[in-house]
C-alpha cells in the first residue's frame, strides 16, 4: 500500500493525539515534514475511516458482550459461579506447574529431615535423662 508507506515515513517516534479529543489548528506548523495538500487530504480521509472502524468495532464488541451475558443468564451461570470456576482452574494450574512441584518436593524433603532431626534430638535427650538417673 503506497499510502501506508507514505504514512509510516511521515510518522515521528511519538504519535500525537488523534480522535475526538485532537485539535487541528489551520495554519499551525505541524511537527511533521511538509506534506502536500493531497497527502494531507488522504491522511484526513484515512483518519476518519479508521475512527469509523474503531467505532463500529466498539459497537460490535458491546453487542457481543450483551449476547454473552444473556447466554450466561440462560445457562444459570452467575458471577459467583464464574469466580469459583476461575479460582479452581487457577489453583489446578498452579499445582500442576513445575515450580509448584519442585517447591512442594523441597518442602517435603525439608519436613522429613526436620522430623528426623527432632526425633534424633529427642532420643539424645532421653538418653541423657536416663544417664542422669
Amino acid at each position: 500500500m503506497e499510502d501506508t508507506q507514505k504514512g509510516s515515513q511521515l510518522q515521528p517516534d511519538s504519535v500525537p493525539e488523534v480522535g475526538e479529543d485532537a485539535v487541528m489548528f489551520e495554519g499551525a506548523s505541524a511537527p511533521y515534514p511538509a506534506i502536500t495538500e493531497e497527502e494531507r487530504q488522504e491522511l484526513q480521509e484515512e483518519l476518519v475511516k479508521v475512527e469509523d472502524e474503531i467505532q463500529t468495532l466498539s459497537q460490535v464488541l458491546a453487542d457481543k458482550e450483551k449476547q454473552l451475558a444473556q447466554i450466561k443468564r440462560q445457562l444459570g451461570i452467575t458471577p459467583l459461579n464464574e469466580l469459583k470456576q476461575n479460582i479452581t482452574k487457577t489453583w489446578q494450574e498452579v499445582t500442576t506447574s513445575n515450580a509448584y512441584r519442585r517447591t512442594s518436593e523441597t518442602f517435603s524433603l525439608a519436613s522429613l529431615k526436620a522430623t528426623a532431626a527432632f526425633s534424633s534430638m529427642g532420643s539424645a535427650i532421653t538418653r541423657k535423662l536416663e544417664d542422669v538417673r
